[in-house]
């Protein structure tokens, strides 16, 4: 998308959202546009879902437009500018959506579709507001902002490795496995920095304590009759350090006289956490990082068919709620430990189910244009990973398709599941990307060809499966009955069963 594109896509979803007097904060993830919004009521959802860069919208703690990968980062910045640059104006009138008086009792057509989708996702917000929930959300909003750089740095290992194991180039992979490592060997720093800045603290305080972890000089130390080793602990040593620093300085402030507090608080602030650091939480976040290693390698070695079935049949109800980010800990975890993930390729087959669900849901429906050009046009970004826009406009809403989608997931989860038995370990050297876009960043423990194999044949299974349990046990005989009809907007039902359905003249994808 060009700059002149990107800000008219800006320019386009600003009205929409209320202006920028309704915008209390901009943010992106890996996909979607997060926006803090003073007044939900001033947000045009079907107008913004109508917008041709935009492939759904989710409802959660924050207002999120999904874009894409690539796309959101591009429109954000041109967003914050248009949001900075008339701060200044009057607001907008507010717009006043109409509201039909009578909805069918099924959804017909993709926008009836995308309106249930939003009252699920309302309900679903209202029962998901638990402190548990709310408390994972902000552990997952310490992660993401990391994310862009562990996939380019993933990339870059997994293109060195390559170098490494042809014997191409010896003069550059030196300085590739570098560019490749600095991030990592610091990432703890960045998550104390960001951790701090979630929780209410001052950042630089939470990626100082943080550094500790990192500090070489930890080597000649000893907690609980052991030598510590730089990095004991990583980012969940990180995350605890920071946070305690948090509350530290929050102390600090309420209590240390206004005179000295540009002195003491920093200090205090630094030196207690740190002192906890060194004496309790890298050996104990250690011992955690080391269970989560454990553990995840015992439950695929074993139970690796059975485990690998019920990750990836539940990664998608994770995503319909907006809690898989909250797995990025244990994800960065695995990465920091093994140099790869073995559960993010797993989760990711929950992917595939729901682009085989929405390929019988197509078939299924050949009457149905505005629902079959949703399809068509959130598909692209489902094979790619990203499938909000295929679980809020087509699978959530109608159901039973949703159920047979995770039962796809199920599927290509237990494929790769069964080979992590026989000890061909399927891992990803970065987090954020699924689908085909998880190719390049695929790891392992025997030889890449191999690799790159079973996780295709886990993406085939994942869809044939969702594709045939949708297409046999998707639907009611009521349901077809309903959604089957020629439905088109704008042009009656008569005229549409006189002729095939014209692409030309279908709704826009919402």
């Amino acid at each position: 998308m060009a700059p002149d594109k990107n800000r008219a896509t800006a320019a386009a979803i600003l009205p929409l959202v209320g202006g920028a007097r309704n915008i209390t904060s901009v943010a992106h993830c890996m996909t979607r546009l997060r926006l803090g919004l003073a007044d939900r009521s001033l947000v045009d959802d079907d107008a913004l879902k109508a917008l041709p860069a935009v492939m759904g919208v989710v409802e959660d703690d924050t207002y999120q437009i999904v874009l894409g990968p690539g796309t959101v980062a591009r429109v954000t910045p041109e967003l914050e500018a248009l949001v900075a640059a008339e701060h200044t104006q009057p607001p907008p009138a507010p717009a006043t959506p109409e509201t039909p008086s009578d909805q069918p009792d099924h959804a017909s057509t993709a926008s009836e579709l995308a309106a249930q989708g939003a009252a699920l996702k309302a309900a679903r917000k209202a029962k998901n507001a638990t402190p548990f929930k709310l408390f994972l959300r902000r552990i997952a909003n310490i992660f993401v902002p990391l994310i862009p750089a562990l996939i380019g740095c993933g990339i870059i290992a997994g293109f060195n490795g390559l170098l490494v194991n042809l014997e191409w180039l010896p003069s550059i992979t030196p300085a590739l496995a570098a560019i490749a490592s600095g991030f990592m060997a610091l990432i703890a720093v960045f998550v104390g920095y960001n951790t701090a800045k979630e929780f209410g603290g001052t950042p630089i305080l939470g990626g100082a304590v943080a550094a500790i972890i990192v500090y070489a000089g930890v080597a000649n130390i000893s907690a609980f009759g052991q030598k510590l080793s730089p990095g004991q602990g990583g980012v969940l040593g990180a995350l605890g350090a920071a946070v305690l620093a948090t509350y530290v300085e929050k102390w600090c402030r309420k209590w240390v006289p206004e005179a000295v507090d540009v002195l003491v608080t920093p200090t205090l602030t630094v030196l207690v956490s740190g002192l906890v650091t060194i004496f309790g939480l890298m050996f104990l976040a250690g011992e955690v990082s080391t269970g989560i290693g454990t553990a995840a390698n015992w439950l695929l070695d074993n139970t690796g068919a059975f485990a690998g079935l019920v990750l990836g049949g539940l990664f998608l109800p994770l995503v319909m709620l907006g809690l898989h980010q909250a797995l990025i800990p244990i994800h960065t975890t695995l990465i920091e430990q093994q140099g790869f993930t073995v559960l993010l390729p797993i989760l990711a087959m929950a992917g595939a189910g729901q682009v085989g669900c929405a390929i019988a849901v197509y078939k299924r429906l050949r009457h149905n244009t505005s629902i079959r050009t949703t399809i068509k046009s959130a598909l692209p970004a489902g094979f790619l990973g990203v499938g909000e826009p295929l679980i809020y406009g087509v699978s959530l809403p109608l159901g039973r398709p949703f159920v047979t989608a995770c039962v796809g997931g199920a599927a290509g989860g237990a494929f790769i599941g069964f080979f992590s038995m026989l000890g061909d370990k399927v891992g990803s050297t970065a987090i954020g990307p699924s689908g085909w876009a998880l190719f390049p960043l695929l790891d392992g423990n025997e030889n890449l060809g191999l690799t790159v194999a079973i996780y295709a044949g886990g993406l085939l299974v994942g869809y044939l499966v969702g594709f045939l349990a949708t297409y046999f046990f998707g639907f009611s005989k009521q349901m077809l009955t309903d959604l089957n009809a020629d439905v088109d907007a704008g042009e009656s039902p008569t005229a549409r069963a006189e002729a095939e359905p014209n692409p030309a003249k279908a709704p826009a994808a919402v």
